[in-house]
């Protein structure tokens, strides 16, 4: 299975090798990004990617409603910890 993530351009400068590469914002976290795919993406606009490179743009509502999708994502993930590690939502012991 394949994986996008949205994230926000914050800033866009030459790489190694001459490639359009940026720093882009998820979340909290920034990664070093190849922009060569999409040379009509500027500093404060959205983008999908994949592996490192920026595979499309995308608007920042768009942007937000992912996040908001990998947010309920991960708050399921921990409710399935919690009761894997035997947490509140595991129910009675056998």
């Amino acid at each position: 299975m394949c994986l996008a993530i949205p994230g926000e351009i914050l800033e866009i400068h030459a790489g190694d090798h001459g490639l359009r590469m940026g720093t882009v914002r998820f979340g909290g976290a920034e990664r070093e990004v190849c922009l060569e795919y999409v040379p009509e993406a500027a500093v404060g606009a959205y983008v999908i990617v994949h592996v490192g490179v920026a595979i499309g743009t995308v608007s920042e509502e768009e942007a937000r409603e992912v996040f908001g999708y990998l947010e309920q994502i991960q708050a399921l993930a921990d409710l399935e910890d919690a009761k894997g590690a035997g947490g509140p939502a595991a129910g009675p012991p056998a």
